[in-house]
């Protein structure tokens, strides 16, 4: 994988683009139809196929036009069937055998069968070769060597080595399945939704990037999970999602009733929130699962935050409570630990994470760095300086830098666009980076963390030592390669508390989806990636 999602945000941020398109004609204006409002588009790499997507606004969308093998309770993180009626796994964790409902057909006509798993199966490899990598479903397939039918119904996957995180991985938008006949395509052309069928209770109608996305109701459909009160068509007629950079014109489409739903990357402002809640709309609320908003820092020889004191100083100084509620709001959660706490397996940290700024001034002093008149601390003559690049988009990074000086550390911030943070991560010419990763599995974290999967192979060696990196790659491993659920959850209750204790991760804030909801919108439901999920919601 060769894109991040931060730096994506971060360019998002800065386009200057608005509502427009078809979705505002009169012929989307009947109570069957919704209006929703998105988060820009991404400007670099515009995408609604479902095995390359990373943007999570566009899973959304995928996840109400292709349904995938199984499906995930965003309550409990168990695994229940949807496409697949059963499935078993193997002793030794490599073979995945699901069988499949009779009778589900893609919205072109064609049968969702056996065989056609298989093929998708077939096509995602091959994306993740043509693509180098790139494709962010890449992440979902690790170790899956190929697929066969087994008979019209049951299909079998192969995988070169165990992952428990598969299973979990076929109840996400990115290994929903579509008409095999789209892997024909470039990932270039399968990208602008040229061949992208599913077989969802909506089709895709098209999609323009940077404008809006429509999805229509398709006839027929009779196979939702047992997750959705409404297992059949949709109640809608038409979805439009439309493109909003501001988000106070976002939440004023909502007021003034030109949209029905809301949908900012960043939560509302405490007083958006006032002025949703004055209108008689409502905010609904669910943090993403995975990776939560997280500082990783920067442990080179050489560098302040190679010595772990440094880095626990770090975590006792930073007020998280404080940070969330200013930044956020004063009933904003706090985040608890190296996960968002809808992850499954979540290990709640919050003691270690606690407040302590006499505790962080203490760490600092034995390790030698003393107060100056500046008010800063220094060793041996070097000042206690961090660098911090972020982007335009950074939360509270003026909140941070003002925290950290009360324990005598000058954090620097160093505003750099994508391609200049790119580029100054690779170089290793900071202290502290930040990124996140959305997956309601923990393994998302390898992808972060473990130089042999990770995104940055750079970050990854860089924030840990040479003997934390080989410590959390055991860690990973134990929980990923068994078939033992308890083994698995003790591995990642491990690594959590490892992440904490050695100061390899330092949270910063829990990551929340946010959602105005127009108070004529009745059955909106969050999926267990905090998706928006169409099969409940009417509009009256």
């Amino acid at each position: 994988m060769k894109i991040t999602a931060p730096l994506a945000v971060a360019a998002a941020a800065v386009m200057a683009l608005t509502a427009c398109g078809s979705g505002d004609d009169a012929s989307a204006g009947g109570s069957g139809n919704l209006k929703v409002s998105f988060w820009p588009d991404n400007p670099s790499f515009s995408c609604i196929d479902p095995f390359q997507v990373y943007w999570i606004e566009h899973r959304s969308i995928i996840r109400n036009f292709a349904d995938s093998l199984t499906d995930q309770d965003p309550e409990t993180g168990k695994i229940v069937p949807w496409l697949a009626q059963s499935w078993e796994i193997s002793e030794d964790g490599k073979t995945y055998t699901f069988k499949l409902r009779d009778g589900v057909t893609f919205s072109n006509g064609k049968k969702l069968d056996a065989q056609a798993v298989a093929d998708n199966a077939a096509g995602w490899i091959a994306t993740v070769k043509a693509t180098n990598g790139a494709a962010f479903g890449a992440s979902y397939v690790q170790g899956l060597t190929g697929a066969k039918a087994v008979d019209p119904l049951t299909v079998q996957f192969q995988l070169s080595k165990p992952n428990s995180s598969f299973l979990q991985a076929t109840s996400t938008t990115n290994l929903a399945i579509t008409d095999p006949a789209e892997f024909q395509l470039s990932p270039a052309d399968r990208c602008a939704g040229k061949g992208v069928v599913g077989s969802g209770l909506f089709v895709l109608d098209h999609y323009t990037p940077k404008v809006e996305t429509v999805l229509t109701k398709r006839a027929g459909y009779a196979w939702g999970s047992e997750l959705v009160q409404n297992k059949g068509e949709a109640k809608l007629d038409q979805v439009t999602f439309n493109y909003v950079a501001e988000d106070s014109v976002r939440t004023g489409n909502l007021i003034s009733g030109a949209t029905d739903i809301a949908w900012p990357r960043n939560p509302f402002t405490p007083q958006d929130t006032a002025l949703i809640a004055k209108s008689g709309d409502k905010v609904e609320k669910r943090a993403l699962p995975g990776v939560a908003y997280t500082l990783f820092a920067n442990t080179a020889p050489g560098k302040p935050l190679a010595d772990p004191a440094v880095r626990q100083a770090l975590i006792k100084a930073i007020d998280l409570k404080t940070y969330a509620s200013t930044i956020f709001g004063p009933d904003y959660p706090v985040v608890q630990g190296a996960f968002n706490s809808t992850t499954p397996y979540f290990k709640p940290e919050s003691a270690k994470l606690a407040y302590d700024l006499p505790g962080a001034q203490k760490l600092l002093d034995e390790a030698g760095w003393t107060v100056g008149g500046n008010g800063f601390r220094a060793k041996a003559g070097t000042e206690l300086k961090l660098e911090y690049p972020i982007t335009q988009y950074s939360a509270g990074a003026e909140l941070l830098q003002a925290q950290l000086k009360q324990a005598g550390i000058n954090l620097e911030l160093r505003t750099l666009t994508t391609a200049q943070q790119a580029t100054y991560t690779t170089e290793g010419a900071y202290d502290l980076a930040n990124t996140y990763f959305t997956r309601a599995d923990p393994g998302a974290l390898q992808f972060i963390l473990n130089p042999d999967v990770a995104n940055s192979k750079a970050l990854a060696q860089r924030s840990a030592s040479a003997a934390g990196v080989k410590q959390i790659q055991t860690l990973f491993a134990k929980a990923l390669e068994t078939t033992d659920e308890k083994q698995t959850g003790q591995a990642y209750a491990d690594l959590q508390d490892y992440l904490i204790d050695e100061g390899v991760t330092i949270p910063l804030f829990e990551r929340v989806q946010n959602a105005g909801v127009s108070d004529k919108v009745q059955g909106f439901a969050f999926t267990s990636e905090s998706f928006l999920r169409l099969n409940d919601v009417t509009k009256g």
